[in-house]
């Protein structure tokens, strides 16, 4: 049933954006109360980033009533949480309802109480591992790390992390933030820690720590954190990030560099998104019905569209949901059978070593 007919028809528009087992009534209630909101407030949803403009676009079509108010779009995930904090004494517009982090930062929301639990309608098909039981959190997506190369600036294309060593990326090399408040920079460090053969955790946080530390010595670290804009403009031409990033930034229209995507040699890493509505929402209802729409086949298929690997992939792919075209568009399949994903016990682990050792192994001003 198309968008149209069931508006004719009285059908909740919440029943089209989820195959689910919760109640006509129970969606029909979230979608009312959601209206009545007339507001959803993102945070860190940069348009070229996994679709998000387009998912956005969706949501607002169905739902016109709701004015969607985006803070800082290139947030990082311990940004996102520090605008929540201060909601609880000021829930304006300025007040985030909903987050989009990394796996780590999710249980951390939850310890520190910033966020509040919601089932969406799909709970049942997200995989355990990526998901808090009581629901405070779940992940929509993933994507591995890589490395993207401006081949305009440069001709060499790293087949692994320890290529970045070499004298040919002499200040070319850059991270997307920096690892003690960027959930993406923490994952740069924890792959480089496990292509040295650490694992996932504290000792993948030392030996990517060792590895920055040895790029900075080298002189090819570029304190600049990187964007589509930088790759284009030449500033960071050499650029550790998620796939997903990449892809987007290569097919973007910020200069349009021939930008070259590598999934290094040896373990990938691989990354999940977490959402989550905040407990100060000012909004609560319009973030269910977000949530409902991000997990929905619509919201799903978007991801995917973006290069991203969502949480129901694999079930809707032997559904039949997902249009072959969108798989066909991701990178070589061999880049998740070798994807680790490591535990919500083991990126914590990490976050603090890096964190709480980046400038006595690194240098304060150092990469990583």
């Amino acid at each position: 049933m198309n968008i149209t007919k069931a508006r004719a028809t009285g059908v909740s528009l919440l029943a089209l954006l989820s195959a689910t087992n919760a109640s006509a009534e129970t969606l029909a209630e979230i979608e009312a109360a959601a209206r009545k909101d007339g507001m959803l407030t993102t945070i860190a949803l940069p348009h070229d980033w996994c679709n998000c403009g387009e998912i956005i676009a969706s949501f607002k079509a169905k739902c016109p009533e709701i004015t969607v108010n985006g803070l800082n779009p290139d947030a990082g995930s311990a940004d996102e949480l520090e605008a929540i904090r201060p909601s609880r004494d000021n829930t304006g517009p300025q007040a985030p309802d909903v987050t989009d982090t990394g796996l780590a930062f999710g249980p951390q929301a939850q310890a520190e109480g910033l966020i509040q639990p919601c089932k969406v309608s799909a709970w049942d098909e997200i995989p355990a591992g990526i998901k808090d039981p009581d629901g405070h959190w779940a992940g929509s997506c993933s994507s591995v790390m890589a490395i993207g190369v401006n081949r305009d600036l440069v001709t060499a294309v790293p087949a692994k992390w320890d290529g970045l060593l070499k004298a040919v990326y002499a200040s070319a090399f850059a991270l997307t933030g920096d690892p003690r408040a960027s959930n993406q920079a923490i994952l740069a460090v924890m792959a480089a820690g496990m292509s040295r053969g650490a694992e996932p955790g504290d000792a993948s946080g030392t030996k990517g720590l060792e590895f920055m530390a040895e790029l900075n010595k080298a002189c090819n670290f570029v304190a600049v954190a990187a964007r589509a804009g930088t790759i284009a403009q030449g500033q960071t031409p050499v650029v550790a990030a998620r796939d997903d990033n990449l892809l987007a930034w290569r097919d973007s229209p910020a200069g349009n560099p021939p930008v070259e995507v590598v999934i290094p040699e040896g373990p990938v890493l691989a990354g999940v998104h977490v959402q989550a509505i905040s407990a100060c929402a000012p909004h609560p209802d319009a973030g269910k019905l977000w949530m409902e729409h991000l997990f929905s086949d619509q919201g799903q298929n978007g991801d995917v569209k973006g290069c991203c690997r969502t949480a129901r992939f694999n079930r809707m792919v032997a559904a039949g949901k997902v249009p072959q075209e969108l798989p066909d568009a991701l990178p070589p399949a061999d880049a998740y059978t070798r994807a680790v994903f490591p535990s919500v016990d083991q990126q914590p682990a990490t976050k603090a070593v890096v964190t709480g050792q980046r400038d006595t192994v690194v240098g304060a001003q150092g990469a990583g």
